[in-house]
């Protein structure tokens, strides 16, 4: 079998949707899928192009086992709708230049992941090109959630988006979704559609706290031993509706042995630095991306795991991906997501506490019961691991997907 995954986001750059397609990648490989990957020259989030890839148009790489090719990209870190769809546009056009110049084979498959919507375009026209079948993968329902963040105002374009989404679903052979709320949606609508519910999960190895060491991370950021550490690692960007963690740490300032870590890079850190800076925050420390690497030991050296989204239906069906890592390294979630992530993550996994999205005294109410008793943090966390092992093991996720293609195959 012969795969080829079009993706604008890939290592190695660091975030969500990296990880997913190459672990997804790699267990396929060794399923016995001759796996390549046609993605961008990586900038992501720094919006520039990293030193060993700049000035080049076109590049192949092997990346354990995978067969790797990049092409160019308009790389950009502005907020300007203009320059974003830039962005976007400008690997749409690269990505079908150079892989229908460089790549000279046919495969079975031509997976495209959503967003950006607009690769469609051209994974379609490159999947007619090396004969194989379209898979579209959503993980995340755009334009839909680009119009509900008010990201994007304009109704023509917004309707063409709309007509662009609902092609590429019919051109499809199969169209996989991260959520089952993803999954219902497109259901709902298209009912024609064939989908298949492919999660997002967890490298239980990789993220096994029994065999992570900790390298002095509280220490070195002047935390004590006896601080409960609330972290956010992650985007930080329209849609997590950050702004609720400054305002807890805000009504929760004379707690001084609590502190919020927000770490990551996005295009509202500017504001919260702004924010905290206006409301005098010490309680508040703001982090840089760091490697997957590094990953392990940070999120073992925390206490409780920040989890926020804003109050949109739209993300009723989210699940936002550091859940699975959170839960795997046995840390105490902290859930501020409705619908599908409280579902089985609260209710059903027994994986921490929730409070209502963008309502900082529902987050500071459910703190205060953590400082009161804190032995809910190990009891949660070992709740949690026992959840993503039973439902989220990337390993499971492959062997399930790989068997689909093959009755896709026959």
């Amino acid at each position: 079998m012969k795969l080829l995954i079009i993706t604008q986001y890939f290592p190695p750059e660091v975030g969500a949707p990296q990880n997913r397609l190459f672990e997804l990648s790699q267990r396929l490989l060794k399923e016995g899928v001759d796996v390549h990957i046609l993605t961008a020259m990586p900038n992501y989030p720094v919006g520039e192009v990293f030193d060993s890839y700049q000035n080049k148009s076109y590049l192949f790489e092997e990346m354990k086992g995978l067969k790797v090719h990049r092409s160019g990209i308009y790389a950009t870190s502005s907020k300007s709708i203009v320059k974003r769809l830039r962005n976007y546009f400008s690997f749409v056009f690269s990505s079908y230049r150079k892989g229908r110049a460089n790549i000279k084979e046919n495969f079975d498959f031509v997976l495209c992941e959503s967003p950006p919507l607009f690769l469609g375009i051209s994974a379609y026209r490159l999947s007619k090109r090396f004969k194989a079948r379209f898979i579209f993968n959503v993980s995340d329902l755009w334009p839909e959630s680009a119009e509900e963040l008010g990201l994007v105002k304009n109704k023509f374009f917004l309707n063409l988006a709309y007509r662009l989404e609902r092609i590429l679903y019919r051109k499809s052979v199969l169209v996989t979704g991260q959520t089952q709320g993803i999954i219902k949606s497109i259901n709902d609508r298209y009912p024609k559609v064939k989908t298949y519910w492919l999660p997002n999960g967890v490298d239980l190895n990789y993220f096994d706290p029994d065999n992570v060491k900790v390298k002095g991370w509280r220490e070195k950021h002047g935390f004590e031993s006896g601080d409960i550490i609330l972290l956010y690692a992650g985007i930080i960007g329209h849609a997590q509706g950050l702004e609720v963690i400054l305002k807890a740490a805000d009504i929760l300032r004379d707690q001084k042995h609590v502190k919020f870590v927000l770490l990551g890079s996005g295009p509202l850190k500017e504001d919260l630095l702004e924010m905290r800076s206006t409301l005098k925050l010490d309680n508040v420390k703001f982090l840089d991306v760091v490697t997957k690497k590094e990953m392990p030991s940070i999120i073992k050296s925390i206490d409780v795991a920040l989890v926020p989204l804003k109050k949109l239906d739209l993300f009723k069906g989210a699940i936002p991906s550091k859940i699975f890592e959170n839960c795997a390294m046995k840390k105490m979630l902290l859930l501020g997501v409705e619908g599908e992530a409280k579902e089985l993550f609260i209710d059903k996994g027994n994986a921490g506490l929730f409070f209502i999205p963008e309502d900082e005294l529902s987050m500071v109410n459910q703190i205060k019961k953590i400082i009161e008793n804190p032995d809910m943090i190990d009891k949660f966390g070992v709740s949690g691991r026992e959840f993503v092992n039973e439902n989220f093991n990337r390993d499971k996720i492959a062997q399930d997907f790989y068997m689909h293609l093959k009755t896709l195959l026959n």
